[in-house]
């Protein structure tokens, strides 16, 4: 992956600025990006081994966490699903078999309105 980072449409994450500085941090964060809606992620541009991304439920994982400039900056891990999509002709040879796939978001959470943008890293 090495397109440049892109940013999505902004989203708001506001039980998980609420829960900074706490022990309940991470399971807040956790719990409120996965029940965001796929679309809502960069998962299609973070595709690395499959062509679509299936509407398996996907799982974050926390890698960082930080304040800077007005905003918390959380580095997280997206575990989720994909597949090659082939044309569903009857000849068509391509297995629909799902493929395990990975990206990195850094999510900007803004410190007084909970506005977040989501940016998919390249690493």
């Amino acid at each position: 992956m090495s397109e440049p980072p892109t940013e999505q449409p902004t989203i708001r994450l506001p039980n998980s600025l609420r829960a900074w500085g706490t022990p309940a941090f991470e399971a807040v964060l956790k719990q409120e990006i996965e029940q965001l809606d796929a679309a809502e992620l960069p998962l299609q541009q973070g595709l690395a081994r499959s062509s679509h991304v299936t509407e398996r439920p996907f799982q974050a994982m926390l890698i960082s966490a930080s304040e800077d400039a007005g905003l918390l900056r959380v580095k997280a891990g997206v575990f989720y699903t994909g597949i090659i999509a082939g044309c569903s002709c009857e000849d068509d040879p391509t297995p629909i078999d799902e493929l395990n796939e990975y990206c990195v978001v850094r999510f900007d959470i803004d410190m007084k309105t909970a506005a977040t943008t989501v940016t998919l890293l390249a690493e």
